[in-house]
């Protein structure tokens, strides 16, 4: 992602000031693992910077319109992103004792030399974790046939019923098939 530079003023000088701050990003797409995202209308973001006397707070949401490869069928697939931002940038690093381990989970960015800040990390972060684990095109997207490759929302190849057939022998579970329930006697 692109730096989003931000120059702090003196609407921020004081302990307690905020500021609100929208904007837009020209962002084409990211990545994730092996997964390349399109972001097709860029991202919106809507922030308050609040200044807590040892660091700038920032909280705020991103909003954007996602566009990918469905995780079962490949087809494309499409989402929308609603992201949390919460980022801390402090004016100056903590002492801390090199022998104190316990504040390693502390999370934070420095407000840079020339009193700015670039939100493009948290913006990214905020991004990143709300992108679906799996994507899919649809909720109940069938997928791939493993045999022949055939995209199973389009035709039924006939391959998934054979693989049945075949595993049915061997399952543990095989003799209930032929269970027959007399609903009448209650039973």
């Amino acid at each position: 992602m692109k730096s989003v530079i931000f120059a702090l003023d003196e609407r921020l000088r004081n302990p307690g000031d905020t500021l609100s701050l929208a904007g837009h990003l020209d962002e084409s797409g990211y990545e994730l693992g092996e997964h390349e995202f399109e972001l097709p209308d860029g991202i919106d973001y809507d922030l308050a910077l609040t200044n807590a006397g040892e660091g700038i707070l920032v909280t705020g949401m991103i909003r954007c319109h996602v566009k990918g490869a469905c995780d079962r069928c490949l087809e494309d697939a499409e989402f929308d992103i609603a992201g949390e931002v919460d980022e801390y940038y402090l004016f100056e690093e903590p002492d801390q004792p090199e022998e104190d381990d316990s504040d390693d989970d502390l999370d934070f960015a420095l407000v840079l030399p020339d009193d700015t800040i670039d939100l493009a990390e948290a913006l990214s972060t905020s991004l990143i974790m709300e992108t679906p684990f799996v994507v899919l095109c649809k909720p109940d997207c069938k997928g791939l046939c493993p045999v022949c490759g055939a995209n199973l929302n389009e035709q039924d190849c006939g391959h998934a019923a054979q693989i049945e057939e075949s595993r049915r022998p061997a399952s543990p579970f095989a003799a209930l098939a032929d269970l027959k329930l007399d609903e009448e006697d209650g039973k």
